[in-house]
């Protein structure tokens, strides 16, 4: 009896799940600034052209910025998962980016930053399980 909780058509030596999130999209009135931002928030630049920006984060997820006409309001569509919180908190106040203060929560702990874009970023503590993700 195998340990693996997925069906045997799936399983393969590599222990990570077989899916993951692929692109996620933000628009923005301001591509330069918003692009110029995820780079100081840790992403990687993948490419960028006329109307768009692609960046990629931890697990090959990558982030499609796209124009918009109108900044956003309220909270991205997504959040962002970090290893060391304090340790992000201070990287982002070092690059003036102007993070909340830090909130425990029953999860996880949190903080925000405002984007380029109008949207507000929330970044958690991890909780990913122990195993390979």
């Amino acid at each position: 009896m195998s340990d693996d909780p997925r069906p045997p058509d799936q399983r393969s030596p590599d222990p990570r799940p077989p899916v993951w999130v692929g692109h996620v999209t933000l628009r923005t009135p301001d591509l330069p600034a918003t692009h110029e931002f995820m780079l100081k928030v840790g992403m990687r630049d993948i490419a960028s052209g006329e109307g768009f920006a692609v960046l990629e984060l931890r697990g090959g997820t990558h982030l499609v910025l796209l124009p918009a006409d109108e900044p956003a309001t309220g909270e991205a569509y997504f959040d962002l998962m970090v290893e060391d919180l304090e340790a992000t908190h201070r990287l982002l106040t070092e690059r003036g980016l102007e993070p909340s203060p830090i909130e425990p929560g029953k999860i996880h702990s949190h903080f925000t930053v405002s984007s380029p874009s109008g949207h507000t970023l929330k970044f958690n503590s991890t909780h990913v399980s122990d195993l390979p993700v």
